[in-house]
């Protein structure tokens, strides 16, 4: 037999980005309690709006699964005695299994006679069982918690109502003095309190409360209010889909209304305006079929559609303070000088430890020029980096990114080619901060993507430098992101500039400037494998195989633009049906290389032919593959390597490797290892998979 559970933990109002994450976890939390105390369930559900997360999981078992078990304990020889009694460690076995002597009998296992005990555990009403999610409820964390009253329970908001039903009967649990039952709150404003009188009344119930509990169906009522608004007005709304998921989460029961505001105020930048509206008041733009910003705008009312006139009127009213602020911001900032502003970012500290903007503005004009002359770029390019890396930084101290730091960059583009710089130069310094995210663009010019590198390696190593490293899910400073930047950012334009090279520059530059808190050996390591993983995930998400994964970052994760055409050239060749014979061959040179203490090969000392045949062979093999692979055919160069196989055969069919004669062994050994050294550069074949 089985039923319905219901459990639904009523808050006050939470932070829309800690609905979805709560649910989330209580959900899976949830999940593996029941497994691990085995009680089966079908379909789970769960629910979610700012005042309440809940779950529904249908078909969980009344009982839970019962136990049979064959324990196997010490051997005979141990267990019993010579008058064929039980011996202490017999008895232990038993009494640690809470079973009696006379549970425990003999049986050959492997050759050799054990105790064995069979073991049956009843399993118990789930009823009795579910009181335990009270611990699951309480021990959910969260970004930020609060405690209230005298209590010492730490959560996201105060606790004000928990149901919690299996089948229609009550799972009794109590905490901060809120004890469970069927009653729930409906909508603040337009609801009222309810019963749930069996967990699959549930949605319904609440529905005739003004609550839509499935957070997926108010999704599709604010867009299809929205589409409807669209058609009938002829405008176009774009939705930005982090803006929806945030108002889905602030209303129970959406409402889609729009507003306008004076067509003087579209005079101010169009990103100025959609940004005002989209984080100040949670607002949708509206466009026209241009994608022209228009003077109107969407927002989503928490209730019904009575009075959305005066609700408008409201929300005009907000917003017109809003764009005058922002129109005062633009208009102040324009009068600013950009060498004044460079004055003043000396004054504006970028970390305690790594100093000013201006400081890092400079370490950044050092890292430029470096990576610009790796990147190849021309005089006019270098010129043009040069100044864009001066000025990167100016609009941190205007007004309008002042209030809207998320502007930083795009106002600093508008800024520019307002005070007469270079079109190109303007247009870096919006770059410089790309990607953004993930998904974002990258830098469209040459001078944009040596700087966003420069910039985001400055920020990488200097926090290294001072013990500043993300661990878990802590990363303040964005340094991940950063650096997956870097990564895609070489990848994108091929630039030829290898990591190594990349963190050797910027940590010269932050020595000289004592700021290195740490051994370079020690930062060096850690910028290794934090970019490793970085270019692991790149490789994941291009559906690469994990065992290809490692092959070529164990060989070589320092050139971005080689790791990945490295990969791409393994992940063609395990297609083939004899690549897997190529693979055991070169493994099988490496197992012995890994013995070799010289890699010198004297052929004077070859005695077989076909010991001089593969030294021949790799010769050859060796001056072409090597050519292939600094020109970065790397499938060529594989194939050319592939033909070595025969060689590597015959060689371990007709010589011992291993013989007295010392000399003879190193040699061979040696032989060995530089065939190794030279196929392991394109990959660790060692770590290739096959079925």
């Amino acid at each position: 037999m089985s039923r319905t559970l219901l459990l639904e933990i009523g808050t006050e109002e939470m932070p829309a980005r800690f609905v979805a994450g709560a649910c989330e976890q209580l959900k899976e939390k949830v999940e593996k309690w029941l497994s691990t105390n085995r009680i089966s369930y079908g379909e789970v559900q769960s629910f979610e709006t700012p005042r309440r997360f809940a779950l529904m999981i249908k078909d969980v078992n009344e009982q839970q699964e019962d136990i049979n078990e064959e324990l196997r304990g010490p051997a005979k020889k141990i267990a019993m005695d010579e008058s064929g009694e039980w011996t202490k460690a017999a008895l232990g076995f038993a009494r640690g299994k809470g079973l009696s002597p006379d549970d425990l009998y003999l049986q050959e296992a492997g050759g050799v006679e054990y105790v064995f005990a069979r073991k049956h555990q009843a399993g118990q009403p789930t009823m009795d069982l579910l009181p335990q999610l009270r611990d699951i409820v309480t021990g959910l964390s969260f970004p930020k918690n609060m405690r209230w009253g005298a209590y010492e329970l730490r959560f996201v908001r105060p606790i004000r109502w928990i149901v919690a039903l299996f089948g229609v009967d009550v799972i009794e649990m109590e905490i901060t003095g809120v004890e469970s039952g069927k009653g729930t709150q409906g909508h603040r404003f337009l609801g009222q309190s309810t019963q749930i009188e069996k967990p699959e009344d549930y949605v319904s119930a609440l529905d005739a409360q003004y609550v839509l509990v499935d957070p997926e169906e108010r999704k599709r009522r604010i867009l299809a209010q929205i589409k409807e608004l669209e058609a009938e007005k002829g405008w176009t709304v774009p939705i930005d889909e982090g803006l929806l998921d945030e108002v889905i989460h602030l209303v129970e029961y959406p409402t889609v209304l729009f507003g306008s505001f004076e067509e003087e105020y579209l005079e101010i930048p169009q990103e100025v305006l959609v940004t005002s509206m989209r984080e100040h008041q949670r607002y949708f733009p509206v466009q026209n079929d241009k994608g022209e910003l228009l003077p109107h705008f969407i927002t989503v009312r928490n209730g019904d559609a009575r009075d959305l006139a005066t609700v408008a009127r409201g929300n005009e009213k907000v917003l017109r303070a809003r764009l005058s602020d922002a129109r005062f911001f633009y208009q102040e900032d324009q009068k600013m000088k950009i060498e004044d502003a460079l004055t003043r970012l000396e004054n504006v500290v970028f970390h305690e430890e790594l100093g000013t903007i201006g400081d890092k503005i400079r370490r950044v004009q050092e890292a430029a020029a470096a990576i610009g002359d790796a990147a190849k770029l021309s005089t006019a390019e270098k010129e043009k980096l040069q100044r864009a890396a001066t000025i990167s930084k100016f609009d941190l101290v205007s007004q309008m990114v002042y209030e809207f730091p998320e502007l930083q960059g795009i106002m600093g583009e508008r800024y520019a080619r307002l005070a007469g710089e270079d079109e190109t130069v303007a247009k870096v310094i919006f770059e410089h901060y790309l990607p953004r995210f993930a998904g974002d663009r990258l830098p469209e010019t040459n001078e944009g993507a040596v700087l966003s590198i420069a910039d985001k390696l400055d920020t990488i190593v200097g926090c290294f430098a001072i013990g500043i490293i993300p661990t878990g899910s802590q990363d303040p400073y964005a340094l991940r992101r950063q650096a997956t930047g870097i990564v895609q950012i070489l990848l994108d334009k091929q630039l030829p500039i290898s990591l190594d090279e990349l963190f050797e520059g910027a940590l010269a530059i932050l020595d000289g400037k004592s700021l290195l808190k740490r051994s370079k050996d020690e930062i060096r390591q850690d910028l290794h494998e934090f970019f490793a993983l970085r270019l692991k995930n790149l490789l994941q998400e291009q559906q690469v195989r994990y065992d290809i994964i490692d092959a070529v970052l164990t060989a070589d994760a320092t050139r971005v633009t080689d790791v990945i055409a490295r990969a791409q050239t393994l992940m063609d060749a395990v297609e083939k049906e004899e690549f897997k014979g190529i693979v055991e061959s070169f493994n099988r040179v490496n197992n012995l290389a890994q013995k070799a203490t010289d890699s010198k090969v004297d052929s004077e000392l070859f005695e077989t032919e076909a010991e001089r045949n593969l030294w021949t062979a790799f010769v050859a093999a060796k001056q072409e593959g090597e050519a292939l692979l600094e020109a970065k055919e790397f499938s060529k160069a594989l194939a050319r390597m592939a033909k070595l196989k025969n060689n590597i055969d015959a060689f371990f069919d007709n010589v011992m490797v291993m013989v007295e004669d010392e000399r003879v062994k190193a040699n061979r050994l040696a032989l060995l290892a530089s065939i190794a050294v030279f196929i392991f550069g394109l990959a660790d074949f060692s770590k290739i998979v096959f079925a």
